[in-house]
């Protein structure tokens, strides 16, 4: 009997063949990888508000302040809903720097508050607009900016049937050279990660919002995907 093909996707599913003699039919294995291009149509920001302040109340009260200002800025740019969200809150002393040569306990100056939220921008033509305006409302830090997809999905479909493909004309290839007829797949496991976001920078302590609109440029993202087929060789 034949056996039944299979298909694995991300896990290997373990799944029973059909019976059949200790020696099957000759089968050529094919490892084939496609990628796929796509211009990002969306860009996700990481923003902070670092406070200090002698006290941790007023550290903690100025920074509260400040980032509601923020989120309302944000809010008031098209970002809705889960398009912000907090990331982390946190409180910490920052103490004196020791006298050179001297060993002396630490002494609290001050405390140091920071909130980090991050926004996802469903337009990389607004992204400028949005950085300027978490800026100009008291954002302090712009810790990372990328670049992804709204609809990562499809591209990753694109790119494993162009990995399909691509290693069914291997195939043919090797079936042809071999004097056989290529059959159908017998066996098929996938290897296609989710497109990540691609990042621009890293962490950057802003002094104050330009007077210019911040451009934000962005390349295409490579989507890649990669296919193991083993198939059947018939008899001419």
């Amino acid at each position: 009997m034949r056996r039944p093909w299979l298909i694995w996707i991300g896990l290997l599913v373990p799944a029973t063949l059909a019976a059949q003699g200790r020696e099957g039919p000759p089968t050529v294995t094919v490892d084939a990888s496609a990628s796929v291009e796509r211009t990002p149509d969306r860009a996700v920001l990481t923003l902070a508000v670092e406070s200090e302040a002698g006290t941790a109340q007023a550290a903690s009260r100025a920074n509260a302040e400040a980032m509601a200002r923020v989120i309302a800025a944000l809010r008031q740019a098209g970002l809705q809903g889960p398009a912000v969200r907090t990331l982390s809150i946190q409180l910490s002393p920052v103490y004196s720097p020791a006298p050179a040569g001297r060993q002396e306990p630490p002494v609290i100056t001050g405390y140091r508050a920071l909130n980090m939220v991050e926004a996802t921008v469903d337009s990389l033509a607004r992204t400028g607009a949005v950085i300027d305006a978490a800026i100009g409302s008291g954002a302090n830090r712009l810790a990372n900016l990328s670049f992804g997809l709204r609809n990562p999905d499809e591209a990753r479909l694109a790119a494993l049937t162009a990995a399909m493909d691509q290693a069914k004309r291997e195939a043919e290839t090797v079936a042809r050279a071999a004097g056989r007829v290529l059959g159908p797949p017998l066996e098929i496991s996938l290897s296609s990660p989710m497109p990540g976001p691609r990042p621009m920078f890293a962490e950057r302590a802003v002094a104050m919002a330009q007077s210019v609109e911040t451009p934000v440029e962005a390349g295409p993202l490579s989507i890649m995907a990669t296919v193991r087929v083993v198939y059947r060789l018939d008899p001419p």
